[in-house]
């Protein structure tokens, strides 16, 4: 309403608002603005004729590089056999459990051999009867020779009785190689370890009545371990036997002997195996993994740096800041690069840096594009 009492018009009253509006965001430009520049001053570039300090490293280019490569395998025992009995019989002793430890030559299980004792005495007692048999005959022909000479004893018994003493020797052969085959059983009755190991798996139990080659028990070997390593055919080619080579295996490398590599591919992996001989010292189980580490020349032009002298940009852009003389001191210029290995704390790199240019090492976050810097080492 106006001083005369009239109402004012619409369009007044919006100028009025607009106005005001206006008036309010630009001061909180202003307010901003002062904020912005008040932030820049604290953390922005040193004052007018000071300098930031860092440390330099020199791009050193070269035609290439060489780089560690892994090769996963296996270790694989020197020997591990399932183990059985070759004759029949019943178990009468308990086999080792799983994880056992056993030493060349020890009783891992044995068969009820009452029936080969009883036989072996049986074939003993008939060794002996024919025994006697034999020595009475070469007396009683000893004799007839004797007596043959004056007539008293016909040629016909002399014969005879030499004969009967001659079929009494095989008899006593032929009844000893029963006894030894006898024996032999009572042998093959007891499964004894062939050789060192671990009881990897039981597979019966005492009482269990076994067959021929059932197996009984999986006897792992424990030393002249191997590790079975897929390589590629490419590399392996250029293995030779006998170079020793560095393996690792639960985070511990060791040095291990090639013993030979695989004349044959494996058709999944298409890769070639070379086998190592693993050292007492690795206490490896059967089927753990391990890794053999070789060194391979990669063609390509660049230099190394550290890690801490990158910066990501933009679109996933790597830049360092090349250090550009001017007037006894240097400039801070960014340049791209880009990452082809890294290794440890530094990175192999290429781009737009010349042969010798000095990169800042560290820092490079505070070290703003085109600022004036002071280099305090150069390596």
């Amino acid at each position: 309403m106006t001083s005369d009492g009239s109402i004012q018009p619409p369009r007044r009253r919006f100028r009025y608002s607009t106005a005001a509006g206006l008036a309010a965001a630009a001061m909180i430009v202003a307010t901003v603005t002062l904020v912005l520049h008040a932030r820049v001053a604290m953390t922005g570039a040193p004052p007018e004729g000071e300098s930031l300090t860092v440390a330099a490293v020199s791009y050193r280019q070269q035609e290439s590089y060489e780089r560690p490569v892994s090769y996963l395998g296996l270790v694989v025992a020197g020997r591990k056999a399932d183990l059985g009995f070759e004759i029949p019989g019943q178990i009468a002793s308990l086999p080792p459990r799983q994880g056992t430890p056993v030493a060349a030559g020890d009783l891992i299980a044995a068969l009820d051999d009452a029936t080969l004792q009883a036989k072996r005495r049986a074939t003993a007692a008939d060794l002996e009867r024919v025994r006697a048999e034999l020595e009475l005959a070469r007396l009683k022909s000893d004799r007839q020779r004797e007596l043959q000479d004056t007539g008293a004893v016909s040629r016909e018994a002399f014969d005879e009785t030499r004969l009967r003493a001659r079929a009494l020797a095989a008899q006593v052969e032929a009844v000893s190689a029963q006894l030894a085959s006898i024996d032999i059983e009572l042998q093959k009755s007891r499964l004894v370890a062939p050789y060192a190991g671990v009881i990897a798996d039981r597979y019966v139990s005492q009482g269990a009545v076994v067959s021929p080659g059932t197996p009984v028990v999986r006897l792992v070997e424990t030393t002249a371990q191997e590790a079975h390593i897929g390589i590629a055919p490419t590399r392996a080619a250029r293995l030779v036997a006998g170079e020793r080579h560095a393996l690792t295996l639960r985070g511990n490398s060791f040095e291990a002997e090639l013993l030979s590599v695989r004349p044959d591919v494996d058709p999944v992996t298409r890769a070639a195996t070379a086998v190592f001989a693993l050292p007492p010292r690795a206490q490896a189980l059967d089927g753990e993994p391990v890794s053999l580490t070789l060194t391979e020349t990669v063609r390509a032009v660049g230099g190394w740096l550290p890690i801490a002298a990158l910066q990501e940009g933009q679109r996933g852009v790597w830049t360092v800041l090349k250090l550009k003389p001017e007037a006894g001191r240097f400039q801070a210029v960014r340049e791209a690069v880009e990452v082809l290995d890294v290794q440890g704390d530094r990175a192999y790199v290429r781009g737009t840096l010349s042969p010798d240019d000095r990169i800042v090492a560290r820092g490079v976050h505070r070290v703003p594009p085109g600022a004036a810097v002071v280099v305090e080492e150069d390596r």
